[in-house]
């Protein structure tokens, strides 16, 4: 029988030779991925309530992520907890305030084609890029996955979805998602979602990395990517070798899909999603005709600050100075990411048109430390969601866009289309 990709890894991850969409089989689990949020503090107490531990200290990793650096005595907590929790249990695998987590996976070879994996966070979506499969899970599920390693999982449809041909000047993957969220829709529970075609193929893992990701935003279980030699070559770059087998990690050629959408990326324009929801989007041009004054721009998240991120708010701000009405924040991914824009000179091509360095770590995305947005503030963010309250005041307004976007605003304190000053 012709496999997806999803199909595939469901095959290996339970045992079986093949398995059926709508199937349900239970899986064992490569690595489980567990963040200071939603993971010691809430699944310790029920590892000492039923007398267990971790399944296995080298496949459970933990991340300290959302409260670092700690701005109160509560967060401060919370990650004392994670620390006690990771002596406790001997965890192999620990990133204190190292960066995000999703980000982290990639940096350190924790992610390989084929792999079934779980974390803690519904972004972790994103490590599909890499071929395997890897999506969020609550804290009562990863509890379950921790001490016993496996999970049920049904067997899902795939939506997939090609791009072809090239971008146009100031397009980015982040355009890509705000207009899939719109077009498909963000409620496609029990569907991965498939990316492929030419505009992919020449994609930069970093790019990749943001439709995955932002597959949780279409409301599907997880996005995937079938590995070729960026993948390989992605691998490599954090000091692991790729799986032997890593390539053959792909759909069949006559493998059935639910739906299949193809997109021509040459007519895509940079995309702005307005307040509430990443699917309420338009181009940066439409909304620029509305005059949108805004208060901060905020660059950061897993998703928007990475270091071709930062390389974009660079190429945007180099000669230039943010709106003396809008604050410009940029919150590097990592700490690697940050030592890597510092030696390159992208930082001080940011710092010098006024824009404000922030610690590596999920801060204002999560409504978390610093950047959070007061009442009846706007931003304009490079993060992945805009839901009320999702920045801070839940009477705050939130726009999401590509760092392109979200830089050329800050220079003009309202939203523009970047292409102006690209």
């Amino acid at each position: 029988m012709s496999q997806t990709l999803i199909q595939k890894i469901l095959s290996r991850a339970s045992g079986k030779s093949e398995v059926k969409v709508g199937e349900i089989v239970t899986c064992d689990v490569d690595i489980a991925m567990i963040l200071d949020s939603g993971g010691p503090r809430k699944i310790w107490p029920r590892l000492k309530n039923l007398g267990v531990g971790v399944f296995d200290p080298e496949k459970v990793i933990v991340v300290a992520d959302h409260f670092v650096p700690a701005a109160d005595p509560q967060s401060a907590a919370i990650l004392k907890l994670t620390r006690d929790f990771v002596k406790n249990y001997n965890i192999k695998h620990f990133y204190d305030m190292e960066g995000i987590c999703h980000v982290i996976m990639a940096e350190n070879g924790h992610l390989q084609p084929g792999l079934f994996c779980c974390g803690g966070d519904s972004h972790s979506t994103m490590g599909g890029a890499f071929g395997c499969y890897m999506a969020g899970f609550g804290a009562i599920e990863m509890t379950g996955v921790v001490v016993t390693g496996k999970i049920w999982s049904v067997v899902m449809d795939t939506i997939k979805v090609n791009w072809e041909g090239s971008f146009s000047r100031g397009v980015t993957a982040k355009d890509i998602m705000l207009f899939l969220a719109k077009k498909l829709g963000m409620e496609n529970a029990f569907k991965a979602v498939e990316f492929g075609g030419s505009t992919v193929k020449n994609m930069s893992m970093q790019e990749r990395m943001v439709l995955t990701n932002m597959a949780a935003e279409l409301g599907a279980e997880t996005g995937l990517i079938a590995p070729d030699k960026t993948t390989l070559e992605a691998i490599r770059l954090a000091g692991v070798e790729p799986q032997t087998n890593a390539l053959s990690w792909k759909s069949d050629d006559n493998a059935s899909f639910c739906e299949t959408h193809n997109f021509n990326a040459e007519n895509l324009l940079p995309q702005v999603a307005a307040p509430h929801k990443p699917s309420n989007s338009a181009s940066a041009e439409q909304f620029e005709q509305e005059n949108i004054k805004i208060d901060q721009a905020y660059i950061g998240a897993c998703v928007g600050g990475k270091l071709n991120d930062l390389h974009m708010v660079a190429r945007v701000l180099k000669g230039k100075s943010v709106s003396p009405k809008t604050r410009l924040l940029v919150a590097p991914s990592s700490k690697k990411i940050m030592a890597q824009a510092a030696s390159d000179g992208t930082l001080e091509i940011i710092t010098n048109a006024g824009g404000i360095i922030l610690p590596s770590g999920c801060g204002a995305c999560a409504g978390l430390g610093a950047g959070v947005i007061a009442e009846k503030e706007v931003c304009i963010s490079s993060t992945n969601r805009n839901f009320q309250g999702r920045m801070g005041s839940k009477d705050s307004f939130v726009y999401l866009a590509s760092p392109y976007t979200v830089a050329a605003s800050a220079v003009a304190g309202k939203i523009i289309d970047p292409r102006e000053l690209i």
